[in-house]
């Protein structure tokens, strides 16, 4: 198998405050801290001699290769994002930032989800992409709209509960 990777998916250039700053402590902790520890690791292992046979110097080229595959991922990265730190002129529609309660109309269960940019998603947090397919169908829906949207396990209807800006957590 070879190394060469198909290109990724281009995905939405948008991150909020609190992802933006998530991102650049990942990548300072990646720079500052881990990347010289696998340095030095990587320096005592090639000490030990033959490197055909020395697990420790194979492991930590490799843990050293993926560190920096991300920095040099979140170096581009963060200089293509924008950062969206204000509420939208209509703050009673689904937009970008905005905290989202939903109500699945055949179940009748609500969540709630931040819309947020595709670097920042979180499933515990309930933060999902502003690209995955529930944000895209109830962007610009209002409280009480209903929409369709495309899930994995096939279409689902959804009504709008609630949409609010100030809870960006």
């Amino acid at each position: 198998m070879g190394r060469w990777r198909p290109p990724a998916a281009h995905s939405t250039a948008l991150v909020t405050p609190q992802g933006h700053a998530r991102l650049k402590a990942e990548l300072d902790d990646l720079w500052r801290v881990r990347r010289p520890e696998v340095v030095r690791a990587l320096a005592a292992a090639a000490a030990e001699g033959d490197r055909s046979e020395n697990a420790e110097y194979t492991y930590r080229k490799k843990q050293l290769g993926e560190i920096d595959r991300r920095v040099r991922y979140l170096d581009k990265r963060l200089e293509s994002l924008r950062v969206v730190d204000t509420v939208p002129a209509d703050p009673g529609a689904v937009y970008f930032g905005a905290t989202v309660e939903v109500e699945r109309l055949d179940t009748g269960e609500t969540v709630r989800y931040r819309i947020v940019g595709p670097d920042e998603t979180d499933v515990a947090l309930a933060h999902i992409s502003i690209d995955s397919p529930l944000a895209r169908a109830m962007l610009k829906k209002r409280v009480d709209d209903e929409f369709v949207a495309e899930l994995p396990a096939g279409p689902a209807r959804f009504a709008i509960v609630a949409v609010d800006y100030t809870s960006g957590a």
